[in-house]
């Protein structure tokens, strides 16, 4: 079942008076969902739960209509489905033609193609926020925003730890580029000091660079005490000394230019110089400039005093981390988030799930964490492909699901069943169940006969997908559905299509007696551009082969080529492909051969049709109400005469030619 359904299970039962206050499976919050913060305010919403009384009692009988991953059918979504198949698909393409460190830095860069989808479609959907006046389309597209930044919160993380698996070092500079990506609620406060007259009066000036030196950014920081120090002299002295530490703060490089080793020697003898700075009562004069020197040191009390500027726990962690343990090692995470989420939560308030997530990432429990977004999230998006990169990362070949198929295969199952409920989006389900080797074409063959097939044009193309993957009985299935509908809006020329498409005997069968008896109502034939083109499809069935073999005799006659005709007309009679309620009807269109100026049916061929005449008026179970019709006597009193007439010339031809 995927999460709409659990959700269902549980508030059915909640509100059918059950004992269990909570599906295991699922953690609806009340109030808040992800945290504080941009991340937290950012994610607050949850898959959304059904709307209820709120008094707990249980309530009166009834249906609830819950329609499969919601998500899918919000437009603005449409860009993060169709964008990212086109990522997936580029990655199963590429699967072996690159090893080492060419494959590690493509995979790399197919995870930053999928976060700047996430990115690009926030962005829509704040911008259609901003433009609505409809205050419940806001409060959507508002929770869709928070829900986008959390999922691209997370996978960045991913991408740090298990994608990019960056080591000591370089860690720490991705760890923190995460940080001033995510959490940016302090880039207003940013814009208005620096926007006014005299950013260094204003009254968050130190606020802002506080927030600068918290996540590293030393460069700006710098900037903006350059104009403390200019508006106020006498803080010149001590601002050359901040500003000559903040400058000489060794810091990891990607480069590989300094060994682990280096680079811990030099930060030792940089923060020992701090210290020195600080003991000696430097900074004592400016309460800022002391506190920032005391971030420097990694003091977690000065840190965490500004605990409202960070906003989440893991600001402060990579703060920590920054002044405190800047080589730290991958495995080593694990400690430092747990002990910096219990110091910054400080008992005050529980871990959200969000905060369960990053921790689980930080502690490298990559199942943990599909396992949580599977529950929380609102849709299999996420956490298919997920899946699916971490697996070409080759990281969860060791974990296969008890029932058979692998976790990758599984999600991306899940993801695509939800695609298939979509009127159009089923169309990418199709590539993702192709990339599920185990148990993809059987999922395929089962949603693909539930696609309502409203349109020829719809159904040509469901058509097509099947036949590329020889999916023999989808294809019939298809054809005779069509062939009904078409049969039912009285289109012969596309039932005939269809069921021949379909190689059905029996329904070809049908439609070509529907065609024969439109004939003898109206006179002509329709769709006369398929059955003039039937070719070897007309050996489908036998009447099937009459219909395209009348038709060819309409044909003939039509050209003149009355010899042919003949011999063909008499065929249809004598090899019995026509059926016996035509007979009549073939041997009338004999008439106007048997009354030609020169004779067409020789003495042999005019004996069979007298026998097929006196075979169809002896034969007919109906005999007494024939001899009763006037119109079917008369033809038969016309069609005997013209039978003795043509005879007696075919005599006479005959036996003058073997006189001379």
């Amino acid at each position: 079942w995927g999460p709409a359904e659990l959700l269902v299970c549980e508030t059915l039962f909640s509100r059918a008076g059950g004992s269990r206050s909570r599906c295991p499976a699922r953690s609806p919050c009340p109030s808040r969902f992800w945290g504080e913060g941009r991340a937290g305010d950012a994610a607050r919403a949850l898959t959304g739960s059904l709307a209820g009384s709120g008094d707990g009692a249980p309530s009166s009988s009834r249906v609830f209509v819950v329609r499969r991953d919601q998500d899918i059918y919000i437009q603005t979504l449409r860009k993060l489905f169709n964008e990212s198949h086109g990522i997936f698909m580029g990655l199963q393409r590429s699967e072996e033609e690159l090893a080492g460190k060419s494959r590690k830095a493509q995979l790399v860069q197919v995870s930053k193609n999928y976060r700047s989808v996430i990115r690009a479609c926030m962005e829509d959907m704040h911008q259609a926020a901003v433009l609505t006046r409809d205050s419940a389309l806001q409060g959507q597209y508002s929770t869709q925003v928070s829900i986008l930044s959390a999922m691209e919160l997370i996978w960045n993380l991913c991408e740090i730890l298990f994608v990019e698996a960056a080591t000591a070092g370089p860690l720490l500079l991705r760890l923190l580029d995460w940080v001033r990506l995510h959490v940016c609620d302090v880039d207003s406060m940013v814009r208005e000091v620096l926007n006014s007259e005299s950013p260094s009066k204003h009254k968050l000036f130190w606020n802002v660079v506080d927030v600068f030196v918290l996540q590293g950014r030393m460069d700006e920081a710098r900037h903006l005490l350059s104009k403390e120090a200019s508006a106020n002299p006498t803080s010149v002295n001590m601002y050359k000394i901040l500003d000559d530490l903040m400058k000489k703060m060794p810091v990891p490089s990607l480069g590989n230019t300094q060994t682990l080793t280096e680079l811990e020697l030099k930060w030792q003898h940089w923060h020992e110089e701090c210290q020195r700075y600080l003991q000696d009562g430097t900074f004592a004069s400016n309460p800022h400039m002391e506190s920032i020197c005391k971030i420097l040191l990694g003091d977690e009390e000065a840190i965490l005093e500004k605990k409202e500027l960070m906003t989440t726990w893991y600001h402060f962690l990579v703060t920590r981390l920054l002044y405190s343990h800047p080589t730290v090692k991958p495995m080593e995470l694990r400690f430092y988030a747990q002990s910096s989420m219990d110091l910054f939560l400080g008992g005050e308030s529980s871990p959200e799930p969000l905060d369960m997530i990053l921790m689980a990432a930080f502690e490298f429990e990559m199942h943990q964490v599909i396992k949580e977004c599977s529950i929380v999230l609102s849709n299999w998006w996420f956490v298919a492909h997920l899946t699916d990169l971490l697996d070409h990362c080759k990281l969860l070949q060791s974990h296969n699901l008890y029932f058979g198929s692998n976790m990758r295969e599984f999600l991306l199952l899940e993801y695509a069943s939800g695609l298939f409920s979509h009127h159009s989006l089923w169309q990418l389900g199709v590539d993702y169940f192709d990339h599920c080797p185990e148990y993809g074409r059987a999922y395929l063959e089962l949603h693909i006969e539930r696609i309502p097939l409203s349109t020829e044009q719809k159904a040509l193309k469901v058509l097509r997908i099947c036949e590329q993957r020889q999916m023999h009985e989808q294809v019939r299935s298809i054809c005779k559905i069509m062939a009904m509908k078409a049969l039912r809006n009285n289109r012969l020329g596309s039932a005939l299509s269809w069921s021949i498409r379909a190689k059905d005997a029996a329904f070809a069968t049908l439609i070509s007696d529907r065609f024969l008896k439109d004939y003898c109502e109206r006179g002509c034939f329709s769709d006369l551009d398929l059955i003039d083109n039937l070719g070897p499809s007309m050996l489908l069935s036998d009447r099937l082969t009459f219909l395209g073999k009348y038709r060819e005799f309409h044909r003939l006659y039509g050209e003149k080529r009355f010899l042919e005709a003949a011999r063909l007309l008499l065929m249809l009679m004598t090899a019995h492909i026509a059926p016996c309620s035509f007979w009549m009807t073939l041997l009338t269109d004999a008439l106007p051969l048997l009354e030609q100026k020169e004779v067409i049916f020789s003495a042999e061929q005019t004996y069979e049709l007298m026998r097929c005449l006196e075979d169809l008026t002896a034969g007919n179970p109906d005999k007494q109400r024939f001899q009763d019709d006037d119109v079917e006597t008369t033809k038969v009193e016309m069609l005997r005469l013209a039978l003795a007439r043509n005879l007696a010339r075919v005599i006479v031809k005959e036996g003058t030619v073997e006189g001379s």
